[in-house]
Protein backbone atom coordinates (compact mmCIF):
# COMPACT_ATOMS: atom_id res chain seq x y z
CA UNK A 1 0.00 0.00 0.00
CA UNK A 2 2.99 2.31 0.45
CA UNK A 3 3.20 3.11 -3.27
CA UNK A 4 -0.30 4.61 -3.41
CA UNK A 5 -0.03 8.39 -3.55
CA UNK A 6 -3.53 9.82 -3.17
CA UNK A 7 -4.52 9.99 0.54
CA UNK A 8 -8.22 9.52 -0.14
CA UNK A 9 -7.60 6.24 -1.94
CA UNK A 10 -5.26 5.09 0.83
CA UNK A 11 -7.84 5.76 3.56
CA UNK A 12 -10.49 3.87 1.60
CA UNK A 13 -8.12 0.98 0.96
CA UNK A 14 -7.16 0.76 4.64
CA UNK A 15 -10.82 0.75 5.65
CA UNK A 16 -11.51 -1.92 3.05
CA UNK A 17 -8.60 -4.01 4.33
CA UNK A 18 -9.88 -3.68 7.91
CA UNK A 19 -13.36 -4.81 6.86
CA UNK A 20 -11.88 -7.67 4.86
CA UNK A 21 -9.90 -8.82 7.90
CA UNK A 22 -12.98 -8.73 10.14
CA UNK A 23 -15.27 -10.43 7.64
CA UNK A 24 -12.81 -13.12 6.58
CA UNK A 25 -11.24 -15.85 8.67
CA UNK A 26 -9.08 -13.19 10.38
CA UNK A 27 -6.18 -13.68 7.98
CA UNK A 28 -2.99 -12.55 9.80
CA UNK A 29 -1.47 -11.34 6.52
CA UNK A 30 -4.08 -8.62 6.12
CA UNK A 31 -3.51 -7.26 9.63
CA UNK A 32 0.25 -7.41 9.13
CA UNK A 33 -0.12 -5.37 5.91
CA UNK A 34 -1.90 -2.59 7.83
CA UNK A 35 0.71 -2.70 10.62
CA UNK A 36 3.57 -2.56 8.10
CA UNK A 37 1.98 0.45 6.40
CA UNK A 38 1.65 2.07 9.84
CA UNK A 39 5.38 1.50 10.41
CA UNK A 40 6.19 3.26 7.13
CA UNK A 41 5.05 6.55 8.68
CA UNK A 42 2.59 7.25 5.85
CA UNK A 43 -1.13 7.90 6.32
CA UNK A 44 -0.82 7.60 10.11
CA UNK A 45 -4.31 8.92 10.84
CA UNK A 46 -5.88 6.46 8.41
CA UNK A 47 -3.86 3.63 9.94
CA UNK A 48 -5.03 4.64 13.44
CA UNK A 49 -8.65 4.57 12.31
CA UNK A 50 -8.15 1.17 10.67
CA UNK A 51 -6.56 -0.32 13.80
CA UNK A 52 -9.29 1.21 15.96
CA UNK A 53 -11.94 -0.37 13.75
CA UNK A 54 -10.25 -3.78 13.92
CA UNK A 55 -9.55 -3.94 17.66
CA UNK A 56 -12.85 -2.45 18.84
CA UNK A 57 -14.71 -5.04 16.76
CA UNK A 58 -12.47 -7.86 18.01
CA UNK A 59 -13.22 -6.80 21.60
CA UNK A 60 -16.94 -6.49 20.90
CA UNK A 61 -17.05 -9.97 19.31
CA UNK A 62 -14.97 -11.43 22.19
CA UNK A 63 -12.56 -12.74 19.55
CA UNK A 64 -9.59 -12.37 21.92
CA UNK A 65 -11.36 -13.64 25.03
CA UNK A 66 -9.97 -16.81 26.56
CA UNK A 67 -11.70 -18.18 29.62
CA UNK A 68 -9.24 -18.86 32.42
CA UNK A 69 -10.18 -21.65 34.82
CA UNK A 70 -8.13 -21.76 38.05
CA UNK A 71 -5.65 -24.66 38.25
CA UNK A 72 -6.45 -25.66 34.71
CA UNK A 73 -4.00 -24.85 31.86
CA UNK A 74 -5.30 -23.28 28.67
CA UNK A 75 -5.79 -25.80 25.92
CA UNK A 76 -3.43 -25.36 22.95
CA UNK A 77 -6.11 -25.56 20.28
CA UNK A 78 -5.76 -23.72 16.93
CA UNK A 79 -8.57 -21.41 18.03
CA UNK A 80 -6.88 -20.52 21.32
CA UNK A 81 -3.52 -20.05 19.59
CA UNK A 82 -5.14 -17.65 17.11
CA UNK A 83 -6.77 -15.76 19.98
CA UNK A 84 -3.43 -15.54 21.73
CA UNK A 85 -1.80 -14.16 18.59
CA UNK A 86 -4.57 -11.56 18.22
CA UNK A 87 -4.19 -10.58 21.86
CA UNK A 88 -0.40 -10.17 21.60
CA UNK A 89 -0.79 -8.14 18.40
CA UNK A 90 -3.43 -6.01 20.07
CA UNK A 91 -1.23 -5.27 23.11
CA UNK A 92 1.80 -4.57 20.91
CA UNK A 93 -0.07 -2.17 18.64
CA UNK A 94 -1.57 -0.32 21.59
CA UNK A 95 1.67 0.06 23.55
CA UNK A 96 4.17 0.62 20.73
CA UNK A 97 2.18 2.24 17.93
CA UNK A 98 -1.01 3.93 19.09
CA UNK A 99 0.49 5.38 22.27
CA UNK A 100 3.61 6.55 20.42
CA UNK A 101 1.35 8.73 18.29
CA UNK A 102 0.74 10.84 21.41
CA UNK A 103 4.36 12.01 21.02
CA UNK A 104 4.10 12.75 17.29
CA UNK A 105 5.07 16.21 16.02
CA UNK A 106 1.72 16.54 14.24
CA UNK A 107 -1.06 17.85 16.50
CA UNK A 108 -3.67 16.08 14.35
CA UNK A 109 -1.98 12.71 14.77
CA UNK A 110 -1.56 13.25 18.52
CA UNK A 111 -5.23 14.01 19.00
CA UNK A 112 -6.31 11.07 16.85
CA UNK A 113 -3.94 8.82 18.79
CA UNK A 114 -5.58 9.83 22.07
CA UNK A 115 -9.07 9.41 20.61
CA UNK A 116 -8.21 5.92 19.31
CA UNK A 117 -6.60 4.86 22.60
CA UNK A 118 -9.58 6.02 24.69
CA UNK A 119 -12.08 4.38 22.34
CA UNK A 120 -10.20 1.10 22.66
CA UNK A 121 -10.17 1.45 26.46
CA UNK A 122 -13.93 2.00 26.42
CA UNK A 123 -14.50 -1.20 24.42
CA UNK A 124 -12.08 -3.25 26.52
CA UNK A 125 -13.89 -2.08 29.64
CA UNK A 126 -17.24 -3.15 28.24
CA UNK A 127 -15.88 -6.38 26.73
CA UNK A 128 -12.92 -7.39 28.95
CA UNK A 129 -10.34 -9.91 27.84
CA UNK A 130 -10.80 -11.87 31.07
CA UNK A 131 -13.67 -12.53 33.44
CA UNK A 132 -13.69 -10.06 36.34
CA UNK A 133 -16.26 -9.08 38.88
CA UNK A 134 -16.21 -5.30 39.42
CA UNK A 135 -16.16 -2.18 37.31
CA UNK A 136 -12.81 -1.22 38.85
CA UNK A 137 -11.28 -4.29 37.30
CA UNK A 138 -13.15 -3.70 34.07
CA UNK A 139 -11.50 -0.29 33.63
CA UNK A 140 -8.16 -1.07 31.93
CA UNK A 141 -6.09 0.78 34.52
CA UNK A 142 -2.79 -0.31 32.98
CA UNK A 143 -3.65 1.22 29.62
CA UNK A 144 -5.14 4.34 31.21
CA UNK A 145 -1.92 4.83 33.17
CA UNK A 146 0.16 4.55 29.99
CA UNK A 147 -1.99 7.24 28.37
CA UNK A 148 -1.50 9.56 31.35
CA UNK A 149 2.25 8.95 31.24
CA UNK A 150 2.30 10.12 27.62
CA UNK A 151 0.20 13.19 28.46
CA UNK A 152 2.50 14.08 31.37
CA UNK A 153 5.50 14.30 29.10
CA UNK A 154 8.77 15.92 30.15
CA UNK A 155 9.63 16.68 26.49
CA UNK A 156 6.51 18.13 24.88
CA UNK A 157 3.99 20.74 25.95
CA UNK A 158 0.76 18.75 25.76
CA UNK A 159 -1.82 21.47 26.31
CA UNK A 160 -3.78 20.30 23.26
CA UNK A 161 -3.82 16.70 24.51
CA UNK A 162 -4.92 17.78 27.99
CA UNK A 163 -7.79 19.78 26.50
CA UNK A 164 -8.83 16.73 24.48
CA UNK A 165 -8.57 14.49 27.56
CA UNK A 166 -10.96 16.85 29.33
CA UNK A 167 -13.74 15.45 27.13
CA UNK A 168 -13.25 12.05 28.76
CA UNK A 169 -13.27 13.51 32.28
CA UNK A 170 -17.01 14.01 31.79
CA UNK A 171 -17.26 10.26 32.45
CA UNK A 172 -17.19 9.53 36.19
CA UNK A 173 -15.14 6.35 35.90
CA UNK A 174 -12.36 8.04 33.91
CA UNK A 175 -12.36 11.03 36.29
CA UNK A 176 -12.23 8.81 39.38
CA UNK A 177 -9.50 6.47 38.17
CA UNK A 178 -7.44 9.35 36.81
CA UNK A 179 -7.31 10.59 40.40
CA UNK A 180 -6.34 7.12 41.65
CA UNK A 181 -3.53 6.77 39.10
CA UNK A 182 -2.14 10.29 39.44
CA UNK A 183 -0.26 9.79 42.77
CA UNK A 184 1.84 7.03 41.20
CA UNK A 185 2.87 9.47 38.41
CA UNK A 186 3.86 12.26 40.79
CA UNK A 187 7.63 12.63 40.82
CA UNK A 188 9.16 12.62 44.27
CA UNK A 189 12.25 14.42 42.94
CA UNK A 190 12.30 17.65 40.93
CA UNK A 191 10.92 17.23 37.38
CA UNK A 192 11.64 19.70 34.60
CA UNK A 193 9.45 22.69 33.73
CA UNK A 194 7.68 20.97 30.83
CA UNK A 195 6.52 18.11 33.04
CA UNK A 196 5.32 20.53 35.74
CA UNK A 197 3.34 22.61 33.22
CA UNK A 198 1.67 19.46 31.85
CA UNK A 199 0.97 18.14 35.35
CA UNK A 200 -0.57 21.38 36.59
CA UNK A 201 -2.54 21.73 33.36
CA UNK A 202 -4.09 18.31 33.93
CA UNK A 203 -4.65 18.92 37.65
CA UNK A 204 -6.51 22.13 36.84
CA UNK A 205 -9.00 20.13 34.74
CA UNK A 206 -9.79 17.59 37.47
CA UNK A 207 -12.70 18.07 39.82
CA UNK A 208 -13.10 16.36 43.16
CA UNK A 209 -16.79 15.65 42.82
CA UNK A 210 -18.65 13.50 40.27
CA UNK A 211 -20.20 15.13 37.24
CA UNK A 212 -23.76 16.41 37.46
CA UNK A 213 -24.74 14.02 34.67
CA UNK A 214 -23.85 10.45 35.61
CA UNK A 215 -22.00 8.75 32.75
CA UNK A 216 -19.42 5.98 32.59
CA UNK A 217 -17.16 5.17 29.66
CA UNK A 218 -15.97 1.65 30.41
CA UNK A 219 -19.32 0.04 31.15
CA UNK A 220 -22.89 0.10 29.96
CA UNK A 221 -25.00 3.04 31.09
CA UNK A 222 -27.27 0.87 33.27
CA UNK A 223 -24.40 -0.36 35.48
CA UNK A 224 -25.19 0.43 39.11
CA UNK A 225 -22.23 -1.00 41.03
CA UNK A 226 -19.79 1.86 40.41
CA UNK A 227 -19.56 4.40 43.24
CA UNK A 228 -17.67 7.66 42.95
CA UNK A 229 -15.97 8.00 46.34
CA UNK A 230 -15.19 11.68 47.03
CA UNK A 231 -13.11 10.77 50.08
CA UNK A 232 -10.74 8.83 47.82
CA UNK A 233 -10.31 11.72 45.38
CA UNK A 234 -9.65 14.14 48.26
CA UNK A 235 -6.99 11.82 49.71
CA UNK A 236 -5.34 11.56 46.30
CA UNK A 237 -5.34 15.35 45.97
CA UNK A 238 -3.70 15.83 49.38
CA UNK A 239 -1.14 13.15 48.64
CA UNK A 240 0.02 14.64 45.35
CA UNK A 241 -0.11 18.24 46.58
CA UNK A 242 2.44 17.60 49.30
CA UNK A 243 4.82 16.48 46.55
CA UNK A 244 4.32 19.16 43.91
CA UNK A 245 4.43 21.97 46.48
CA UNK A 246 8.08 21.15 47.22
CA UNK A 247 9.26 20.85 43.62
CA UNK A 248 11.83 23.38 42.42
CA UNK A 249 9.59 25.83 40.55
CA UNK A 250 10.38 28.52 38.03
CA UNK A 251 8.45 31.79 38.16
CA UNK A 252 6.22 30.47 35.37
CA UNK A 253 5.37 27.18 37.09
CA UNK A 254 5.00 28.85 40.50
CA UNK A 255 2.40 31.22 39.05
CA UNK A 256 0.49 28.30 37.55
CA UNK A 257 0.77 26.36 40.81
CA UNK A 258 -0.76 29.23 42.80
CA UNK A 259 -3.61 29.59 40.31
CA UNK A 260 -4.46 25.89 40.67
CA UNK A 261 -4.11 26.17 44.46
CA UNK A 262 -6.52 29.09 44.75
CA UNK A 263 -9.09 27.90 42.23
CA UNK A 264 -9.11 24.15 42.77
CA UNK A 265 -7.09 22.84 45.70
CA UNK A 266 -7.14 25.03 48.81
CA UNK A 267 -10.68 24.23 49.93
CA UNK A 268 -9.94 20.50 49.85
CA UNK A 269 -6.63 20.43 51.76
CA UNK A 270 -6.69 18.60 55.10
CA UNK A 271 -3.99 20.79 56.70
CA UNK A 272 -4.04 24.13 54.86
CA UNK A 273 -1.93 25.88 57.52
CA UNK A 274 1.07 23.92 56.22
CA UNK A 275 0.95 26.29 53.24
CA UNK A 276 1.90 29.30 55.37
CA UNK A 277 5.65 29.28 54.73
CA UNK A 278 5.14 28.43 51.08
CA UNK A 279 2.80 31.39 50.57
CA UNK A 280 5.00 33.80 52.50
CA UNK A 281 8.05 32.77 50.46
CA UNK A 282 6.02 33.30 47.29
CA UNK A 283 5.26 36.85 48.39
CA UNK A 284 8.94 37.71 47.92
CA UNK A 285 9.01 36.59 44.28
CA UNK A 286 7.30 39.72 43.03
CA UNK A 287 4.90 40.37 40.16
CA UNK A 288 1.81 38.23 39.66
CA UNK A 289 3.24 35.48 41.88
CA UNK A 290 3.16 37.81 44.89
CA UNK A 291 -0.41 38.87 44.14
CA UNK A 292 -1.60 35.28 43.89
CA UNK A 293 0.21 34.43 47.13
CA UNK A 294 -1.44 37.44 48.75
CA UNK A 295 -4.85 36.11 47.81
CA UNK A 296 -3.97 32.74 49.33
CA UNK A 297 -2.84 34.39 52.57
CA UNK A 298 -6.05 36.40 52.76
CA UNK A 299 -8.05 33.18 52.46
CA UNK A 300 -5.92 31.60 55.19
CA UNK A 301 -6.51 34.59 57.49
CA UNK A 302 -10.22 34.78 56.76
CA UNK A 303 -11.08 31.06 56.80
CA UNK A 304 -8.34 29.38 58.82
CA UNK A 305 -7.48 32.15 61.33
CA UNK A 306 -3.87 32.50 60.22
CA UNK A 307 -2.00 35.12 62.25
CA UNK A 308 0.97 36.63 60.44
CA UNK A 309 2.06 40.03 61.87
CA UNK A 310 4.29 41.08 58.95
CA UNK A 311 1.61 40.73 56.29
CA UNK A 312 0.88 44.48 56.13
CA UNK A 313 4.55 45.32 55.60
CA UNK A 314 4.58 42.78 52.76
CA UNK A 315 1.44 44.29 51.28
CA UNK A 316 2.87 47.80 51.60
CA UNK A 317 6.04 46.85 49.72
CA UNK A 318 4.00 45.53 46.80
CA UNK A 319 2.78 48.99 45.81
CA UNK A 320 5.44 49.95 43.28
CA UNK A 321 5.11 51.80 39.94
CA UNK A 322 5.59 48.51 38.06
CA UNK A 323 2.28 47.20 39.39
CA UNK A 324 0.34 49.38 36.93
CA UNK A 325 1.79 47.45 34.00
CA UNK A 326 0.61 43.99 35.08
CA UNK A 327 -2.72 42.37 34.32
CA UNK A 328 -3.08 41.39 38.00
CA UNK A 329 -3.22 44.97 39.32
CA UNK A 330 -7.01 44.79 39.78
CA UNK A 331 -6.50 41.79 42.05
CA UNK A 332 -4.05 43.81 44.19
CA UNK A 333 -6.46 46.73 44.60
CA UNK A 334 -9.34 44.43 45.47
CA UNK A 335 -7.37 42.36 48.00
CA UNK A 336 -5.78 45.44 49.55
CA UNK A 337 -9.21 46.96 50.09
CA UNK A 338 -10.22 43.76 51.90
CA UNK A 339 -7.04 43.64 53.99
CA UNK A 340 -7.48 47.26 55.08
CA UNK A 341 -11.22 46.97 55.75
CA UNK A 342 -10.79 46.56 59.51
CA UNK A 343 -11.45 49.68 61.56
CA UNK A 344 -9.10 48.40 64.30
CA UNK A 345 -5.88 48.91 62.33
CA UNK A 346 -3.44 51.59 63.59
CA UNK A 347 -4.14 54.93 61.93
CA UNK A 348 -0.49 55.68 61.28
CA UNK A 349 -0.19 52.44 59.30
CA UNK A 350 -3.34 53.10 57.26
CA UNK A 351 -2.07 56.65 56.66
CA UNK A 352 1.09 55.15 55.14
CA UNK A 353 -1.00 53.18 52.64
CA UNK A 354 -3.08 56.25 51.75
CA UNK A 355 0.05 58.35 51.26
CA UNK A 356 1.87 55.74 49.21
CA UNK A 357 -1.14 55.30 46.95
CA UNK A 358 -1.45 59.05 46.50
CA UNK A 359 2.21 59.32 45.54
CA UNK A 360 1.87 56.47 43.04
CA UNK A 361 -1.21 58.15 41.55
CA UNK A 362 1.09 60.82 40.13
CA UNK A 363 2.62 58.13 37.89
CA UNK A 364 -0.39 55.90 37.29
CA UNK A 365 -2.59 55.56 34.17
CA UNK A 366 -5.86 57.49 34.21
CA UNK A 367 -8.12 54.54 35.01
CA UNK A 368 -5.92 53.54 37.95
CA UNK A 369 -5.93 57.06 39.39
CA UNK A 370 -9.74 56.88 39.68
CA UNK A 371 -9.47 53.61 41.59
CA UNK A 372 -6.76 55.02 43.87
CA UNK A 373 -8.82 58.10 44.70
CA UNK A 374 -11.82 55.99 45.69
CA UNK A 375 -9.56 53.61 47.61
CA UNK A 376 -8.08 56.50 49.62
CA UNK A 377 -11.59 57.81 50.22
CA UNK A 378 -12.58 54.46 51.72
CA UNK A 379 -9.57 54.51 54.05
CA UNK A 380 -10.51 57.98 55.33
CA UNK A 381 -14.14 56.91 55.86
CA UNK A 382 -13.03 53.93 57.94
CA UNK A 383 -10.53 55.97 59.94
CA UNK A 384 -11.84 59.51 60.58
CA UNK A 385 -8.49 60.40 62.15
CA UNK A 386 -7.01 60.47 58.65
CA UNK A 387 -9.00 63.60 57.78
CA UNK A 388 -5.96 65.51 58.95
CA UNK A 389 -4.27 64.36 55.73
CA UNK A 390 -6.92 66.14 53.66
CA UNK A 391 -6.48 69.54 55.28
CA UNK A 392 -3.14 69.68 57.01
CA UNK A 393 -2.81 72.94 58.85
CA UNK A 394 0.97 72.88 58.68
CA UNK A 395 0.89 73.64 54.97
CA UNK A 396 2.72 70.53 53.80
CA UNK A 397 3.87 70.76 50.20
CA UNK A 398 5.92 68.60 47.85
CA UNK A 399 9.15 70.25 49.00
CA UNK A 400 8.39 70.03 52.73
CA UNK A 401 6.71 66.62 52.80
CA UNK A 402 7.86 64.63 55.87
CA UNK A 403 6.66 61.33 54.34
CA UNK A 404 9.53 58.87 53.69
CA UNK A 405 8.68 57.06 50.45
CA UNK A 406 11.75 54.78 50.64
CA UNK A 407 10.88 53.41 54.09
CA UNK A 408 9.72 49.78 53.83
CA UNK A 409 8.01 49.73 57.24
CA UNK A 410 4.70 51.62 56.99
CA UNK A 411 4.77 52.45 60.71
CA UNK A 412 8.07 54.33 60.27
CA UNK A 413 7.12 56.27 57.13
CA UNK A 414 5.87 59.35 59.07
CA UNK A 415 2.83 59.50 56.78
CA UNK A 416 0.48 60.63 59.57
CA UNK A 417 2.29 64.01 59.70
CA UNK A 418 1.99 64.57 55.96
CA UNK A 419 -0.89 65.61 53.70
CA UNK A 420 -2.48 64.39 50.50
CA UNK A 421 -1.23 67.26 48.38
CA UNK A 422 -0.94 64.76 45.51
CA UNK A 423 -4.74 64.63 45.22
CA UNK A 424 -4.87 68.42 45.14
CA UNK A 425 -2.43 68.30 42.23
CA UNK A 426 -4.52 65.69 40.39
CA UNK A 427 -7.52 68.03 40.39
CA UNK A 428 -5.77 69.77 37.48
CA UNK A 429 -5.49 66.55 35.50
CA UNK A 430 -6.21 66.81 31.77
CA UNK A 431 -8.70 63.96 32.01
CA UNK A 432 -11.99 65.33 33.44
CA UNK A 433 -13.05 62.07 35.10
CA UNK A 434 -9.70 61.87 36.90
CA UNK A 435 -9.90 65.48 38.06
CA UNK A 436 -13.44 64.93 39.37
CA UNK A 437 -12.38 61.77 41.23
CA UNK A 438 -9.64 63.72 43.03
CA UNK A 439 -12.02 66.52 44.08
CA UNK A 440 -13.66 64.36 46.75
CA UNK A 441 -11.28 65.93 49.29
CA UNK A 442 -12.94 69.32 48.73
CA UNK A 443 -16.42 68.14 49.70
CA UNK A 444 -17.95 66.40 52.70
CA UNK A 445 -17.21 62.68 52.57
CA UNK A 446 -20.09 60.36 51.66
CA UNK A 447 -21.64 58.15 54.31
CA UNK A 448 -21.16 54.95 52.27
CA UNK A 449 -17.88 53.54 51.00
CA UNK A 450 -17.10 53.31 47.32
CA UNK A 451 -17.47 49.79 45.91
CA UNK A 452 -13.92 49.05 44.70
CA UNK A 453 -14.98 45.82 42.99
CA UNK A 454 -17.63 47.61 40.94
CA UNK A 455 -15.24 50.43 40.08
CA UNK A 456 -12.69 47.90 38.87
CA UNK A 457 -15.30 46.45 36.52
CA UNK A 458 -16.38 49.82 35.10
CA UNK A 459 -13.00 51.50 34.58
CA UNK A 460 -10.68 50.51 31.81
CA UNK A 461 -9.64 51.30 28.28
CA UNK A 462 -13.03 52.82 27.41
CA UNK A 463 -12.44 55.87 29.64
CA UNK A 464 -11.56 58.05 26.63
CA UNK A 465 -14.54 56.78 24.64
CA UNK A 466 -16.84 57.87 27.47
CA UNK A 467 -15.38 61.37 27.43
CA UNK A 468 -15.78 61.64 23.66
CA UNK A 469 -19.43 60.59 23.88
CA UNK A 470 -20.02 63.07 26.70
CA UNK A 471 -18.94 66.05 24.55
CA UNK A 472 -19.82 64.67 21.11
CA UNK A 473 -22.73 67.14 20.69
CA UNK A 474 -20.28 70.05 20.79
CA UNK A 475 -18.49 68.96 17.64
CA UNK A 476 -19.32 71.26 14.68
CA UNK A 477 -19.62 69.56 11.30
CA UNK A 478 -18.69 71.25 7.96
CA UNK A 479 -21.86 71.82 5.96
CA UNK A 480 -20.63 74.35 3.34
CA UNK A 481 -19.44 72.61 0.19
CA UNK A 482 -15.81 73.54 -0.60
CA UNK A 483 -14.98 74.73 -4.14
CA UNK A 484 -11.24 74.24 -3.98
CA UNK A 485 -8.49 73.07 -1.69
CA UNK A 486 -9.31 75.83 0.81
CA UNK A 487 -12.42 76.75 2.74
CA UNK A 488 -14.72 79.49 1.41
CA UNK A 489 -14.68 81.64 4.53
CA UNK A 490 -12.14 82.42 7.20
CA UNK A 491 -9.24 80.86 5.33
CA UNK A 492 -6.20 83.16 5.10
CA UNK A 493 -4.37 80.83 2.72
CA UNK A 494 -6.70 81.76 -0.17
CA UNK A 495 -5.64 85.38 0.16
CA UNK A 496 -2.05 84.63 -0.74
CA UNK A 497 -2.17 81.42 -2.78
CA UNK A 498 -4.06 80.16 -5.79
CA UNK A 499 -4.77 76.50 -6.36
CA UNK A 500 -5.43 75.05 -9.79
Amino acid sequence: MAHIERPIKVSKLLRYKAQEFLESSRNPDILNQIINHFDSGLDTVSCLLALEMIFTNLLKDRSMYVEIIPLKPIERTPENQHKQWLKETYEGCFNLKILNCLEHESARIKLQGLSTAMNIIAHEGRHPLESKGTLENYVPLGKLKLILMKILSNKYNNTNLINKYTEYLLFDDILFFTWKILPSLTHKSNPNETYIINYLGLLEKLQIYPNSERKVLCAEENVNFFTFDENVTKRCLNKIWHCIMYWMHTTNTLKQLLIVLLEKVLVHLEKPLLLTDFLMDSLDVGGPVSLLALQGIFTMIQVHNLDYPNIFAKLYSMFEPEIFHTKYKARLFYLSDLFLSSTHLPENMVAAFAKRLARLALLAPSEDIIIICNFIGNLVLRHPGLKCLLHNGNGVTASSDPYIMEERDPLKSNAINSSLWELQTLQNHVQPSVANAAKFINSPLPSVEWDIGKILENTGDDIFDKEVKKFSKLIVLQFEQPKGLSLNRGEKVSMYWEFD
